[in-house]
């Protein structure tokens, strides 16, 4: 079986050519004899590999020298309680709710000081992103908390929240390196790396200096406390190396393909095609205001969940695959990430297309000829037994306004005809 064109949240699609390239490495990793799922994590070859991912995520990304670099596992979920542990020094913190991991992680901070929800999108099933320039953000907070771009429900931040001065810690999971970022304007940047970068098991945190401390809350887990694996160049205990490997060549990628300038402008084609299509088709619809609308994510209904299911499962068969929609909101979800290429795009809405014609088909033009046809039976020219039709169009000859009728009949089914095959 060749590759389908895998449009997963994650684990998501990762470029062919990386993934190529480890084939090629797995049994002997730069003439060690060994593969890096087999080496020591303190061994020099590791080291470099480490080093050198470090090193061109921060070209990417122009990530300033007063910020740390960690490798982390646990999930970005963790990081849900690693945050509270590591910033809440006043024992409050400000979560603005826009989906279902903005809403996780503010019911975790709850168990360590007080989360306070200063905006939320949940009275609109978190299609939209909230009016942030004027929030009503405590001045003791030690920070105000995002998920920049929503998995689940398809919204990204097009413009980040004012905190008044507050640090902004934000999961970018989703929208890892898929754009340009100013990293100075963060506190804290994390993000779990299956959705845009790596395989899964690995987290990304990008986290300001001063905000790496010993002032953590007490109980705080020693590995969960960010001076630990900062102060160990996030080698206190094994990593996940072979994840950090794969990690390190997307990196490479990414520049290899002129950077996060490029993979915007890559990524903004994609889902314009895709939107473009939603926008105008009469059974697809998409689930989010256009103004909020992500570059990754792109959740869709018809609007009927059987109709839904036989879509999924129709563009499964034709190798279309994981385009079901998350629980909460059913339907259908194309994420759309960097690895994904422009040609899965285009021959995604091409299959949509021809499954619109089809539905359109058997809900209204079938009926239309159905009536077609009952008013020719109606005009007794087609009668009960089929057999006879011709010899009673022979009696009625002379009326030629049936004829037409009868003709205009085997015209409209071969229109239809060639409509569908098209």
């Amino acid at each position: 079986m060749g590759r389908v064109y895998n449009f997963s949240a994650g684990p998501a699609v990762l470029p062919e050519e990386v993934l190529k390239e480890a084939a090629d490495e797995m049994l002997d990793y730069k003439g060690t004899g060994m593969s890096v799922m087999e080496m020591s994590h303190r061994s020099k070859a590791f080291d470099d590999i480490i080093k050198e991912a470090e090193k061109d995520i921060r070209d990417l990304m122009g990530i300033p020298d007063n910020y740390k670099v960690l490798f982390l596992q646990g999930g970005a979920s963790q990081q849900f309680a690693a945050v509270p542990m590591n910033l809440m020094k006043n024992k409050k913190a400000a979560y603005i709710i826009t989906g279902q991991w903005a809403k996780k992680a503010y019911q975790e901070a709850q168990k360590y000081g007080e989360a306070v929800a200063v905006a939320s999108s949940a009275d609109k099933t978190f299609s939209y992103i909230p009016d942030c320039s004027d929030l009503d953000i405590p001045e003791d907070a030690d920070y105000v908390y995002i998920c920049e771009n929503n998995t689940i429900y398809g919204t990204k931040y097009k413009t980040l929240p004012n905190t008044k001065g507050h640090t902004l810690v934000a999961d970018v999971s989703s929208c890892f390196l898929s754009e340009p970022v100013d990293v100075t304007k963060y506190g804290v940047i994390y993000g779990g790396v299956q959705k845009n970068v790596g395989p899964a098991g690995v987290v990304i945190a990008i986290i300001r200096e001063d905000l790496i401390t010993d002032d953590v809350l007490e109980g705080t887990p020693t590995m969960l406390k960010w001076k630990t694996q900062a102060d160990a160049d996030s080698l206190y205990n094994t990593p996940p190396c072979y994840g950090i490997y794969i990690c390190g060549k997307v990196f490479k990628w990414i520049k290899k393909m002129g950077g996060l300038e490029a993979m915007k402008a890559h990524n903004e084609k994609k889902a314009k095609i895709l939107y473009d299509y939603l926008d105008q088709s009469k059974l697809f619809k998409g689930t989010v205001v256009p103004e909020d609308r992500s570059l990754m994510n792109v959740p869709f209904v018809t609007g009927d969940a059987e109709l839904d299911k036989k879509f999924v499962a129709e563009a499964t068969a034709a190798g279309f695959v994981n385009l079901k929609g998350h629980r909460t909101v059913g339907g259908m979800r194309a994420s759309i990430y960097n690895a994904m290429p422009i040609e899965g795009v285009e021959k995604l809405v091409e299959f949509m297309k021809k499954f619109e014609r089809l539905i359109r088909f058997d809900r209204g033009e079938i009926s239309m000829l159905h009536r077609l046809l009952h008013m020719i039976s109606t005009a007794d020219l087609i009668k009960n037994n089929p057999d006879d039709w011709r010899d009673k169009l022979n009696e009625r000859s002379k009326s030629k306004g049936k004829v037409v009728l009868v003709l205009f009949a085997v015209i409209l089914v071969l229109c239809l005809f060639v409509r569908i095959i098209t």
